[in-house]
């Protein structure tokens, strides 16, 4: 049977109380029209109190070797993030990924944070935010340290936004040296509802098991849920941020604020 050219992109709801429920979607290939929904026994989080910034890594920043933004050029992000690697091979962010995210985008329910050198985009990564909650997707790095100067800046924009909970799927040796450790899912289910929840400790979201969603069984329940609540304030907080490094005299070089405000506490 061959595959469908162009399948719809995922119903935006629908991945939306995936990620309320601990899953994310994932392909076997750039072209593959079809997704498996992942839920890791053992997740990945970067503790927004445990960012591990480095002697060189500040001094990257405190040069503003790059410039940073967010969500100026949300596609050519996901772009670079699924273009073949050597060291990973086939990538898991097929075209239906890439398109279901960018109306994400649309929704203000996924960002990315850019990194530019001379006007050439040179590194970034993107993920999913909502509530207290950031679901770092992917990133990607042509110049040495332009994903790391992505992060820190996207740690400092979350703490700025007052989240709780960064997810990074995965564990990696690149994501455990900058301080990302692996808990259990159930650890990492406890703590996804605790950012789910107002300041009145009530809870914002409820919808299908990640056993149905799993199985398909979820879509019919996720058109009739309605997610109003808002996103999480990423951008705002990165303006934020520039606000502040304008009135701390760094307007010419606010990576002087992210790598003071993360030396600070690292």
């Amino acid at each position: 049977m061959k595959h469908q050219p162009n399948p719809s992109p995922i119903q935006p709801d629908m991945l939306m109380l995936a990620y309320r429920s601990g899953i994310f979607p994932m392909a076997d290939a750039r072209d593959d029209p079809d997704v498996f929904w992942v839920e890791p026994k053992a997740r990945a989080i970067l503790p927004l109190d445990g960012f591990h910034c480095s002697k060189s890594l500040a001094r990257t920043l405190r040069r503003d070797t790059f410039t940073v933004t967010c969500d100026t050029a949300f596609d050519r992000v996901i772009a670079a993030c699924a273009a073949p690697r050597k060291e990973e091979g086939e990538t898991w962010i097929s075209h239906r990924i890439a398109r279901t995210y960018s109306l994400l985008h649309q929704r203000g329910l996924a960002h990315s944070i850019e990194c530019w050198h001379h006007g050439q985009l040179v590194g970034g990564l993107y993920g999913v935010g909502f509530d207290r909650v950031f679901c770092g997707e992917s990133m990607f790095s042509t110049m040495t340290d332009a994903s790391k100067v992505a992060l820190a800046w996207l740690v400092a924009a979350l703490r700025e936004a007052r989240a709780e909970l960064l997810d990074c799927q995965f564990i990696t040796g690149h994501l455990a040296s900058l301080g990302a450790v692996e808990i259990p899912q159930a650890e990492y289910l406890r703590r996804l509802a605790k950012a789910q929840r107002d300041d009145r400790g009530e809870i914002l979201h409820s919808g299908p098991s990640g056993a149905a969603l799993a199985d398909g069984a979820g879509e019919g329940a996720a058109s009739a849920v309605a997610l109003a609540a808002p996103p999480l304030a990423l951008p705002a907080a990165f303006a934020a941020l520039l606000a502040r490094a304008k009135s701390a005299g760094f307007s010419s070089s606010p990576g002087k604020l992210i790598a003071q405000s993360l030396t600070q506490t690292s």
